[in-house]
């Protein structure tokens, strides 16, 4: 099996070591293709503006000047001498679960390799906090993965369908369970924008999250990182909401509309 690793926490990341030895434990053919620098949150951008530029560190080893979608596309498209059969994405340094789905370069890298035909997996693994000091339990993912990834590539995947794999912030001996989560939702405000000053006296602001205890539905990706499991989220791209296509149909149908509704 011949496995991509990439993600958004740049080339040097100890969540990259870590995939790495995951991966290693399921085949020996790993490539690796990877942000130059960090892209968290990053999402799904692509970089069109500006060349990207491609560092050879050893054989199978590179990174991009661009996002994890760029690192992606490339290591399909140029970089590889054969099309992958799985991608790789992590491990994410903190978790990525509900609405951090949608911007998350972790993720990211798993939808382009979805959009590739390819079976995808983002992994991260939770933090008691976000601070320099705190170090992860990438144990726990190292532990967990493998066995976890194995059972989930031997099963049939639903077409455009990639897995969100998040480790709780335990100990692997502290992990009692796993589990088949939806993606939550956390109360609207929980992202802000720090203002401050620099030292010439201009404003600046800095994207924040505000971290409040919530309580989260169970069965949630969020639930589950709060209750110590590891969470297996099937996330897809489509964004449609069906049930409001069936209601608008009946407003929007046929001829366009003339006249203003009053």
């Amino acid at each position: 099996m011949r496995i991509l690793l990439t993600n958004d926490d740049g080339i040097e990341a100890e969540g990259l070591a870590c995939l790495e030895r995951i991966a290693r434990t399921l085949s020996d053919d790993v490539w690796i293709v990877a942000p130059h620098e960090e892209q968290s949150g990053k999402g799904r951008g692509i970089t069109l503006t500006e060349p990207l530029r491609v560092n050879r560190f050893g054989d199978k080893r590179f990174s991009v000047t661009g996002t994890p979608t760029d690192c992606v596309v490339l290591a399909v498209n140029d970089l590889m001498d054969g099309k992958p059969d799985l991608v790789l994405s992590g491990v994410n340094r903190g978790h990525n679960v509900g609405e951090d789905c949608s911007y998350s370069g972790t993720v990211a890298g798993a939808l382009q390799g979805m959009a590739f035909g390819i079976r995808s997996i983002a992994l991260s693994q939770s933090l008691e906090r976000f601070h320099d000091e705190v170090t992860a339990h990438w144990e726990t993912a190292e532990a967990y993965a493998p066995p976890i990834i194995s059972r989930l590539l031997a099963e049939t995947w639903q077409d455009g369908v990639v897995m969100n794999l998040n480790f709780p912030a335990r100990a692997p001996e502290e992990v009692k369970e796993v589990e088949v989560t939806t993606q939550g939702f956390r109360q609207i405000g929980e992202m802000h924008a720090v203002k401050r000053t620099d030292l010439r006296g201009r404003d600046y602001y800095w994207m924040s999250f505000r971290g409040a205890k919530q309580d989260h539905a169970p069965g949630t990706d969020l639930r589950a990182m709060d209750d110590g499991k590891i969470s297996v989220t099937p996330l897809h791209i489509d964004l449609t909401h069906r049930a409001s296509v069936h209601d608008l149909k009946g407003v929007l149908g046929g001829a366009p509309p003339k006249a203003l509704v009053r």
